[in-house]
């Protein structure tokens, strides 16, 4: 693999782009404009530039989106271990399809350099097969591309016919997982965050090795704070062990299933309530998009809360959550929205969500 920056390039469009090659089309004006190419030709202007270091930002999930400045070096090494462990290498061919913006899109062009992969690069769509002739080794999708991927014929053979997957910047639920049982491709679920420069662990979602724990990679260590969120030691990605927010459920072996994130917890009667949790319960009986959030409540401190874009039969609903759900779960409000606040990746905005709530004031239902 060519981990050092003087001995990388890029395998794009049958040329080989490096540093003097991008310092070319940039002086010709090939890094200017909207287009997916241009996108990479900036990425690669600043990749190959004297700097140590590249600025990339955080998804905002939780919070506000924040710029952290990582090492060009750790990411090659982020890279060498995602390679290593899917065994990919020249040989392969690798598909750009989502936004450069992010991480995740980041690190596929690092694991091309790195790994000598050929790139093919789509402008960032819910469809990133629509056009793809070339036959294709690796891709990076996040949840809601695989789901429209699997939903279209054409797109889906396609996909079938790529060799390995791996799925980021947002949970796969288990409709979306038992969806992928039937493909012949290898798809991963993915675990990590910008701090950790992409993924550090990865999670069969179909064939013989699946499983519902993620497996780190080597060389990364795990543990558990008090809270039984997750504390990664990964000396080669991060200069210190990360402390996460995510609750974990942590084996033996290292690997570990994820319960939930503690900021996005809700206390609710002295009762902790895990948001996703809840949310997983209820892909079984709702059907349009939705998310459990909390407001403040003065007998109970926080109420969990639904928001939901379905405006049908709310006391239907209500009565199959409390058979679904343990009782302080059940949301006591129920509030329509004609939209989920998203991030830019897609991910579920849950402050945005929190402050829709406060604001709307007036339930479409509340429980007694």
């Amino acid at each position: 693999m060519r981990l050092t920056l003087a001995e990388q390039y890029l395998d794009y469009g049958g040329r080989r782009i490096d540093a003097a090659a991008i310092a070319a089309i940039h002086a010709a004006g090939g890094c200017d404009g909207t287009s997916a190419e241009a996108d990479l030709y900036r990425f690669l202007y600043a990749w190959f530039s004297p700097s140590d270091t590249l600025t990339v930002h955080t998804s905002g999930s939780t919070g506000r989106p924040k710029a952290l400045e990582v090492s060009k070096q750790r990411m090659v090494e982020s890279a060498r271990m995602t390679c290593e462990h899917l065994d990919l290498g020249a040989k392969d061919t690798a598909l750009l399809c989502m936004n450069l913006k992010y991480i995740g899109a980041m690190m596929m062009v690092v694991r091309s350099l790195v790994a000598g992969m050929r790139l093919i690069v789509r402008p960032a769509s819910g469809h990133p097969f629509s056009d793809v002739e070339e036959n294709i080794s690796f891709v990076a999708m996040v949840p809601l591309q695989l789901y429209n991927t699997l939903h279209n014929i054409d797109e889906r053979q396609k996909l079938d016919l790529t060799e390995k997957v791996i799925i980021g910047g947002g949970a796969v639920d288990e409709t979306l997982q038992e969806m992928t049982c039937g493909l012949h491709c290898s798809v991963f679920s993915t675990y990590g965050m910008t701090e950790t420069l992409s993924h550090i662990a990865l999670r069969p979602l179909n064939g013989e090795a699946q499983s519902a724990y993620y497996t780190p990679f080597a060389g990364i260590t795990l543990s558990q704070d008090t809270d039984g969120a997750l504390i990664i030691d990964a000396p080669t990605l991060t200069p210190s062990p990360l402390h996460t927010n995510d609750i974990v459920r942590l084996r033996h072996d290292g690997s570990f299933s994820v319960v939930g994130r503690r900021d996005n917890v809700i206390n609710s009667g002295g009762v902790k309530i895990h948001t996703e949790e809840v949310e997983r319960l209820l892909k079984s009986i709702i059907r349009t998009p939705y998310a459990i959030t909390a407001v403040p409540d003065a007998k109970l401190g926080e109420a969990v809360t639904l928001l939901l874009t379905d405006t049908s039969d709310c006391k239907l609903l209500l009565s199959q959550m409390e058979k679904l759900l343990p009782p302080y779960w059940c949301p006591r409000h129920i509030i329509t929205t004609d939209h989920i606040p998203l991030t830019g990746n897609g991910k579920i905005d849950r402050v945005a969500c929190r402050a829709l709530a406060c604001r709307q004031g007036c339930c479409t239902e509340q429980k007694n």
